[in-house]
């Protein structure tokens, strides 16, 4: 009997770890289940080809908010082309409603609720002779014969240390996230979260986690991401993880936290601070700052902790945060979110993400929708469209803003001119609703530009608004565009270029005495004006902290294989602008 586990995963990069963890369980037991991971992006035609030529006697899908109607119409053609097939579906998509799923997919022989490890090896048991009859599987819903809907209810969970570490060959996951859990369940009880459902908070053996992490270490994979739902809720537990990750540093691995902020202590951040640059990354879900609105979700955070320890994190410079809001949410109008952002963007974390509500199968708020005036799109994400509070023109214009913010914040590609254009604004949030509203009334909004055009149209909505600091503006884009890359080619909206003699001495000069660039030791001069860049200011670049002289200007020399971990600019080197060897 072949049974085929399916993953339908968003991007290559993804992998699935549930399907990893039933093989894995299920081998255990001596029960061997094929695996086969696709992406959404692939043609049906192409998986349906692979799933047929695989000839499974039973197909499993792992069904999510992003495969959902993708996995639907698989399982119609599969069932078209291996007659006979049984077919069962598993996952947070299809567990909350499974009845209807059912009714709704007839192709379908049953799905798996909930936590799967166990049920799915009854399951293989089942088909393979070894289990009598399907009703006696805890955790299912499922067709009989003569198509009547049968319920077992829902299985008591596992316990975490007893699902084998699926991670054995990693032959299959170069240049792909490993997705790693190292707890199951959450504390809180956030209303528009699938994990306020399980309140069963269960946690792996640190002995076990230790070993699996040394098991990555070793094979210096470029990242692993916890899937914690809130990592650091059980102190000690974190702590033992991050101190360990510390003392067995590879050097290369990056690992990826969800975390409460607000729970972060003194002990913490004396481990924080001896991290190396980039050995983790943190992401902090806000979501709101408006106490109504957090109590109203259920949300237990204190901002006033979270933001203390968000600036405590920071002041090492050795860690990447991410932090995030939710538009949609119940008592939280335009304004209210308008509030929210600032008090947010203000933390200057190295991602803010501004998403949408998502109405989720089996979550309070989906309970709640009438109650709120929450109308939300039928099909997947199940996204907001409008609430009691928030218009849908709203949710339009917080669209543009959050466009604007992606493309001009979280790109990490404009950190010199944002924090001069945001001078004019009481509140960050305004100067990227005006940018949106631009983009929208010059057709720019929803193109794909290239980055250079990004800068274009910024310098474009500047001379609208500041025409009287547009050199300044020129000159800060020229700094943010070159402190990224390398350019091939000098921009438009850079000032003109007056120096090259200037800065052709200066090389030499460098070749000779070796000072400003002490790891071009192997290059001559014009190795290293083609390696790094040289740019002649006026106007001074607040990210610069070294003295310069403002009269008559001043150089600053680009090194690009020298990058700071946190923003990647390349180290920036002020020049004085007489460039003979005394005044170097």
């Amino acid at each position: 009997m072949k049974i085929l586990l399916t993953a339908v995963n968003a991007k290559y990069i993804h992998s699935n770890p549930a399907v990893y963890d039933l093989q894995a369980y299920a081998a255990r037991f001596g029960q061997r289940a094929e695996l086969a991971e696709f992406t959404i992006n692939q043609s049906r035609d192409e998986i349906l080809r692979e799933i047929y030529l695989e000839h499974p006697d039973v197909l499993c899908f792992s069904c999510y908010i992003w495969n959902i109607s993708f996995v639907r119409d698989l399982i119609s053609d599969a069932a078209k082309i291996l007659p006979g097939i049984e077919i069962w579906a598993g996952g947070p998509e299809v567990s909350y409603d499974a009845g209807q799923f059912l009714a709704e997919n007839p192709a379908v022989r049953g799905v798996m609720m909930g936590e799967g490890e166990q049920t799915f090896l009854e399951l293989m048991q089942f088909y393979n002779g070894e289990n009598k009859s399907l009703d006696m599987i805890e955790g299912i819903v499922f067709r009989t014969d003569c198509g009547e809907v049968v319920s077992t209810g829902w299985r008591e969970v596992l316990d975490l240390s007893e699902v084998p570490f699926p991670y054995s060959d990693l032959e299959n996951f170069e240049h792909r996230i490993i997705y790693y859990e190292s707890s199951r369940g959450c504390p809180f009880r956030c209303s528009y979260c699938l994990s306020s459902v399980d309140k069963r908070l269960r946690f792996r053996d640190l002995s076990l986690v230790k070993r699996e992490l040394m098991f990555f270490l070793e094979r210096r994979v470029a990242q692993v991401k916890f899937v914690d739902r809130t990592f650091n809720c059980r102190k000690e537990h974190s702590r033992e993880i991050w101190r360990f990750l510390t003392e067995h540093d590879n050097g290369i691995t990056n690992f990826h936290f969800e975390i409460a902020a607000d729970l972060l202590e003194e002990e913490d951040f004396e481990i924080f601070s001896r991290m190396r640059p980039g050995l983790i990354q943190l992401e902090i879900g806000v979501q709101t700052t408006n106490p109504k609105t957090l109590r109203e979700i259920h949300r237990n955070m204190d901002f006033s902790k979270a933001s203390a320890a968000v600036r405590a994190v920071q002041k090492n410079r050795n860690i990447h945060q991410h932090l995030d809001l939710i538009a949609g949410l119940p008592w939280e109008d335009y304004e209210s979110f308008a509030r929210s952002f600032g008090d947010v963007y203000a933390l200057r974390p190295q991602q803010l993400q501004l998403g949408f509500l998502k109405v989720l199968k089996g979550s309070y708020m989906q309970e709640h929708t009438a109650e709120y005036g929450c109308l939300y799109r039928k099909r997947e994400p199940y996204e907001v469209l409008s609430t009691a509070w928030l218009s849908y023109g709203d949710v339009l214009k917080l669209k543009a803003v959050e466009e604007m913010v992606e493309v001009y914040y979280n790109s990490g590609q404009f950190q010199a001119v944002l924090p001069e254009m945001e001078r004019r604004y009481e509140n960050p949030f305004f100067m990227f609703e005006k940018l949106g509203e631009f983009y929208e009334k010059k057709s720019y909004i929803n193109i794909s530009h290239s980055r250079i055009r990004r800068y274009e149209i910024l310098l474009e909505f500047l001379t609208q608004e500041e025409p009287e600091r547009l050199e300044e503006y020129r000159q800060l884009l020229t700094y943010d565009a070159y402190a990224r890359e390398n350019l091939k080619s000098r921009p438009a909206f850079a000032p003109a270029e007056e120096h090259k003699q200037e800065i052709r001495s200066f090389y030499q000069w460098e070749e000779e005495h070796r000072r400003y660039l002490p790891d071009y030791a192997d290059y001559d001069w014009k190795q290293m004006s083609k390696m790094t860049h040289m740019e002649y200011f006026t106007a001074p670049i607040p990210l610069i902290s070294q003295s310069y002289e403002a009269e008559g200007g001043y150089f600053l020399l680009f090194d690009y294989r020298c990058r700071d971990p946190l923003t990647y600019n390349a180290r920036c080197v002020v020049v004085p602008a007489r460039l003979t060897e005394q005044g170097v």
